[in-house]
């Protein structure tokens, strides 16, 4: 069984299927959904699948994708222009970001907390689905630009 196109709108999924940000990052990859129906991912470029996407399968029954809880960090600033600020130092480090209207979820890291700790934000551990931004070259946040000196 195939898959070759993602879809928004649908009902009656005939399944779930439960991955981590890192396993929705795919082109090409067999594939198990959660009650054991298992296909082929065979989509034209690497994408991000997205909490909520469906995955139409060639017999026409729909895979929703959904996104697994991970170990993330929560960041919170003292208000708008403070987290604003939080979010541009962590663009500034090319971190995948989740960003919500009052806070920002990142990856679990040690270093990076504590560099925001620093920097007056409040940061919290917290096991949520991680959906970062996609990239400014495309719907996917893994482009890594070449490096420069600042």
């Amino acid at each position: 069984m195939r898959c070759t196109s993602i879809v928004r709108h649908f009902h009656d999924p005939a399944d779930i299927i439960t991955l981590d940000e890192a396993a929705r990052h795919r082109r090409r990859v067999v594939m198990t959904s959660d009650d054991g129906v298992e296909f082929l991912l065979d989509l034209p470029e690497a994408r991000l699948l997205r909490h909520g996407d469906g995955l139409l399968l060639e017999d026409g029954r729909i895979i929703v994708v959904q996104a697994a809880p991970e170990k993330l960090c929560e960041v919170r600033g003292g208000d708008a222009r403070h987290l604003l600020s939080l979010a541009w130092q962590l663009g500034n480090r090319h971190l995948p970001a989740q960003i919500l209207d009052d806070r920002i979820l990142i990856r679990r890291d040690p270093v990076i907390a504590a560099m925001l700790l620093g920097l007056g934000a409040t940061v919290q551990d917290v096991e949520a689905p991680f959906d970062p931004e996609g990239g400014a070259y495309g719907n996917t946040h893994h482009f890594h630009p070449p490096r420069h000196n600042h």
